[in-house]
């Protein structure tokens, strides 16, 4: 079944915990937490203190996007966090850089996934696959929340589910930007199992029927 993870970027961080337990009651499956360093990223957004104030106030699964140069230097302490699954973008380190980020996540007991930007080719994942639990097809330009998506990233999020019924079978392939209820069965159509949401759950009044129309898409 298609998996909703509404990212924390939309919701009102005056109660964040309040917030997250809404969209949990509304049949929400991850919490996507967006982290971006300003330097990967032109944006400044949240990180470990408040992930673990999140950690405290739920037993929701922590889907974390680290938007952050060189994430090894960090992905032990997000682990220990309360992270379920960290993410690091291919295109933030050296090729040696991000399998030692996805070995230390792995040796902790973590999920671990890795994620390209819209100009980067579906081919870029292929040396991570052995390594991941999710793979990530950025279809906005990251750093930001709300914008348009990039409806020539379908085919590649086709490539991607090729390559992975190839090579790794059961590694999810979730799906961020500009998804609202056309763009998700779009999205679905084309192989996504994980669809990442902001203003499409946290700006509806009826956050339970958002969740449902984007999971029937």
């Amino acid at each position: 079944m298609l998996k909703i993870a509404p990212s924390v970027l939309s919701a009102d961080f005056a109660c964040l915990g309040k917030e997250i337990e809404d969209i949990k009651r509304a049949g929400a499956d991850f919490v996507h937490f967006d982290v971006m360093d300003g330097m990967f990223v032109p944006n400044i957004s949240v990180g470990i203190p408040v992930l673990k104030s999140l950690r405290r106030a739920t037993d929701m699964f922590l889907d974390v996007h680290l938007m952050i140069a060189r994430p090894r230097r960090y992905a032990k302490q997000f682990c220990a966090a309360g992270a379920d699954l960290v993410n690091f973008h291919v295109e933030a380190d050296e090729e040696e850089g991000i399998l030692e980020a996805l070995n230390i996540v792995k040796s902790l007991g973590k999920m671990a996934g890795v994620t390209i930007k819209p100009k980067t080719p579906a081919q870029a994942l292929r040396p991570f696959l052995p390594y991941v639990d999710l793979a990530l097809v950025m279809t906005v330009e990251p750093g930001f929340g709300g914008q348009r998506f990039l409806h020539e990233q379908l085919p590649k999020i086709e490539a991607v589910r090729k390559m992975i019924e190839a090579e790794k079978p059961g590694c999810m392939l979730e799906v961020d930007g500009g998804i609202d209820g056309e763009t998700a069965a779009l999205v679905k159509a084309a192989g996504a199992d994980v669809l990442v949401a902001g203003s499409a759950v946290f700006g509806k009044p009826d956050r339970a029927a958002a969740i449902e129309a984007l999971r029937r898409a």
